[in-house]
C-alpha cells in the first residue's frame, strides 16, 4: 500500500472516530443555547391570529427578560402550569418509544412540533396595572385610558365582552391572544389559580421574529399605541404625585394652622381676662 493511501485510509479513520465527538458537542452546543439563549417556537393554535398563524414558527428571546421587566405589547412564550387550565393546552400525543421520543424532544427544541405546555400571547398588563372592558368603542382599557390594538384580528373588538377592572397583582401578567373571539385568555382563566393572571417566572422568553415559512418574515414589534399608552400613565402618574405629595404636606399644615390658631386665641383670651381685672 503506497503512503497516500495508507495516509487517506487514515484520515478516514479518523473522522469517523471524532464523527460521535463532534455529534455530542453539536447537541450539548444547541441545548445550551435552546436553554438560556435562544429557542425556536411552533405556533399550534389559531390564537394569535392573524399575527401568528397555524404552523408558523417564531424565535424566543430567553435572555432579554435577564436584563430588563417585561414590557406592555410583546409577545411571550409562557408555560401555564399552576395558572392556567390544562384543559385549554394544546394536545400533544406522547411518543410510545425511545426512538420517536428522540424525534419528538429534537422537532420541539427546532421549532417543528408543539410542545402542548406552552403557550404563546401578548402581554396587555403588566403588575400594577388595571385592566377592564369596555369604553363606549368596545375597546380596552388600561389605568383608565383605551388601547388601540391595530394587530387584531378582523372583528375581535366587535367580540369584547365586559370584564374588570382588575388589577394585576404583584409579579404577574394580564395576557391576551389577538384573536379575542377565540383566544382562551386572561379574561377566560379568571375562576383559575391566579384569577387569570400569569406569573412573570413562567415566562420563557419574548417571541421576537416570525421565522418560517419565510414569505412571512418580519420582526415582532411592540405596537406603537403601547408607546402612547406608556406615555400616558406615566403622564397621569406624574400629574397625580404633586396632588398626593399636596394632600399629605396638607395634613401637617392644617393640624399646625389649627395648633397656632388655639394658642394665639388663648392668649388673647388671657390677656383680655387679664386688662378686665386690672
Amino acid at each position: 500500500m503506497s503512503a497516500s493511501k495508507q495516509g487517506k485510509g487514515e484520515k478516514q479513520g479518523s473522522f469517523w472516530k471524532e464523527l460521535p465527538i463532534l455529534i455530542v458537542i453539536a447537541l450539548v452546543l444547541a441545548f445550551i443555547i435552546k436553554t438560556w439563549v435562544i429557542q425556536a417556537f411552533y405556533i399550534p393554535s389559531k390564537s394569535m391570529e392573524d399575527t401568528l398563524l397555524v404552523g408558523d414558527r417564531v424565535l424566543v428571546n430567553k435572555l432579554v427578560y435577564q436584563m430588563r421587566e417585561i414590557e406592555r405589547g410583546e409577545i411571550v412564550v409562557f408555560n401555564g402550569s399552576g395558572s392556567w387550565d390544562e384543559a385549554s393546552s394544546v394536545d400533544v400525543t406522547e411518543p410510545t418509544n425511545p426512538i420517536a421520543g428522540g424525534f419528538t424532544w429534537v422537532g420541539q427544541q427546532l421549532g417543528v412540533t408543539p410542545t402542548g405546555k406552552d403557550y404563546i400571547k401578548r402581554v396587555i398588563g403588566v403588575p400594577g396595572d388595571t385592566v377592564e372592558c369596555c369604553d363606549s368603542e368596545n375597546r380596552l382599557l388600561v389605568n383608565g385610558e383605551p388601547l388601540e390594538e391595530p394587530y387584531l384580528y378582523p372583528g375581535s373588538q366587535e367580540s369584547h365582552t365586559e370584564f374588570g377592572p382588575v388589577e394585576v397583582p404583584e409579579g404577574r401578567l394580564w395576557l391576551m391572544g389577538d384573536h379575542r373571539d377565540i383566544s382562551y385568555d386572561s379574561r377566560l382563566h379568571q375562576n383559575d389559580p391566579g384569577e387569570g393572571s400569569v406569573s412573570v417566572d413562567s415566562v420563557e422568553g419574548r417571541a421576537f421574529v416570525l421565522l418560517w415559512p419565510v414569505d412571512r418574515f418580519e420582526s415582532l414589534s411592540v405596537p406603537d399605541s403601547f408607546s402612547a399608552l406608556e406615555e400616558t400613565t406615566e403622564s397621569a402618574a406624574a400629574a397625580a404625585l404633586p396632588l398626593a405629595l399636596g394632600s399629605v404636606a396638607a395634613v401637617p399644615i392644617h393640624r399646625t394652622g389649627r395648633g397656632l390658631g388655639k394658642r394665639l386665641r388663648g392668649r388673647f383670651r388671657s390677656r383680655g381676662v387679664a386688662e378686665s381685672g386690672r
